[in-house]
């Protein structure tokens, strides 16, 4: 329980010590006129209150991600509990508040028109064929998964397909609603009912964390047990953990929805709370998971505490969704019969709100790069349906392999978002004379993350299983190479910043 405290203090700390220093650093100009005021169309550019600001960015960016990732990342051991902590104080917190307000800066531009302004037209063209790719994976899975959990409750319509049953009625009714919410102006559907379902994500969070404080704290898995990979399946804790604990710590994922509420602030100072705080709520709400998944399963009469009892429980079911397993048992163990329908209410809403803002996204990618006004609704549906034809056939994909090629694409999307914020950050601070000397070396809060994610996803691709996955004995190379490639974008951007003095 020690190490849960600790945990929960430093992520509210950070909120509001690093967090204002990210704030400070950026710069906030309240007199400022955002995208929201000088844009508004009423349908994507819409000002918006802050408090439902919150909730919809919590809500959009929470999705399967920091529960499915805190679970699956517990496995890995107590380890996991650092890294949601620091990735999402120094990283996610980072890397949402400035794709948000760089896009509150840039007229509320999408992810890869930031990305693209600060490092070159080539990696804007790069991360629009990224963006979409990611968008359309995370559609897929945030349809599917949902889907699943729904037939397990109401059991509808299937379809056989490569092995495995689809819920093909669930699937064409969350379709329909995906349609919807993509094309209706944003304060339609996603303002206006969006905030219900992010309270509803956080009481069943503060209702897990209550019921396991109370009841099972003395089980928890605690850091000083040691630091070790816990893993049975032979992969190694870096860089595994750090893609499969992912929206709970940084993901780039964020940053193609941050620019959706970008739209609507009405001021700069709203940008720490919505960003930085939605950020640090999702790591919160990732802490309290992969704590419940960790503790919940300890069986002491059996020899199986934490994380053993965890491990026991999934070779028990070979070849199944553990995460869903673990969020039904838990939810309706310690919640009740009332609270645990909630809580799958909160797990099913929160990754098919997060699923129709990325089509969203995508649709104000492409939107962005043709041009093309989006109040007339023909050029809205222009751009929707063939979004909407891609998803719906990924559906047909087996879903672990999805997940796997999403999460790898997530965190090198947030490489790309980090190395821009770095950029601006610099340009920022040589272009003025009068900052204080405190903040002279600004960007490092962007650079650093942006190294250690670099480090991540360049090793990734030679030791994962849907990678190169190099044997035990060969993984060595893929380290090597990996951080050749991180020491030659470090490289890369001394060589560049000296060219920007020097010019």
């Amino acid at each position: 329980m020690i190490t849960f405290f600790i945990a929960l203090g430093i992520l509210i700390i950070g909120f509001f010590t690093y967090g204002k220093l990210v704030e400070k650093i950026f710069g906030v100009e309240p007199a400022r006129k955002t995208p929201a005021l000088t844009k508004a169309d009423g349908v994507d550019f819409v000002p918006m209150e802050p408090w439902r600001i919150f909730l919809v960015q919590f809500l959009n960016i929470a999705g399967l991600g920091p529960i499915f990732g805190a679970i699956m990342g517990i496995f890995y051991g107590p380890a996991a509990f650092l890294w949601i902590v620091f990735g999402t104080i120094f990283g996610g917190g980072v890397h949402d508040y400035l794709s948000g307000m760089l896009s509150v800066r840039k007229d509320g531009a999408s992810l890869p028109d930031i990305v693209g302004d600060e490092l070159g037209q080539g990696t804007k063209a790069f991360l629009r064929v990224l963006s979409l790719v990611l968008l359309v994976l995370l559609t897929t899975t945030f349809l599917s998964g949902p889907a699943t959990l729904l037939q397990g409750l109401a059991p509808l319509g299937t379809m056989p397909f490569s092995g495995h049953m689809i819920p093909i009625v669930w699937v064409l009714i969350i379709f329909g609603y995906y349609a919807l919410a993509t094309v209706l102006p944003v304060d339609k559907l996603i303002g206006r009912f969006y905030p219900i379902f992010g309270g509803i994500l956080l009481f069943m969070g503060l209702g897990i964390m209550v019921v396991m404080i109370g009841w099972h704290g003395s089980e928890m898995p605690e850091v000083f047990d040691g630091l070790q990979n816990r893993q049975t399946n032979g992969l190694p804790l870096f860089p595994m953990m750090f893609v499969s604990i992912a929206c709970g710590a940084i993901s780039g994922f964020h940053g193609t929805q941050s620019p959706i509420m970008a739209r609507c602030i009405t001021n700069e100072r709203q940008g720490r709370w919505i960003f930085y705080g939605a950020m640090v709520a999702e790591g919160i709400l990732a802490l309290i998971w992969a704590a419940a998944a960790g503790t919940f399963f300890a069986d002491p009469e059996k020899g199986l505490y934490g994380i053993d009892g965890l491990q026991a429980f999934a070779a028990q079911h070979p070849g199944e969704n553990i995460a869903a397993l673990v969020i039904d048992q838990v939810s309706r163990s310690w919640l009740g019969t009332v609270g645990g329908i909630l809580a799958i209410i909160g797990v099913i809403a929160a990754p098919i709100t997060s699923g129709d803002t990325a089509l969203r996204s995508a649709r104000l990618i492409v939107a962005d790069f043709l041009k093309w006004d989006q109040r007339p609704i023909p050029k809205r549906l222009m751009i929707a349906l063939p979004l909407f034809l891609c998803v719906f056939g990924m559906v047909f994909v087996d879903f672990n392999v999805v997940w796997r090629y999403f999460a790898w694409t997530n965190q090198t999307l947030a490489v790309f978002t980090l190395w821009a914020g770095t950029v601006w950050l610099y340009k920022k601070q040589s272009a003025v004379s009068h900052q204080p000397s405190d903040y002279r070396f600004g960007y490092l809060i962007a650079m650093i993350p942006a190294l250690f994610m670099t480090m991540v996803c360049s090793s990734y691709i030679f030791i994962a299983p849907e990678g190169l996955a190099l044997s035990p004995a060969n993984r060595w190379i893929g380290y090597l190479v990996a951080g050749l490639v991180t020491l030659s974008c470090l490289c890369g951007f001394i060589v560049w910043s000296k060219k920007q003095t020097n010019d």
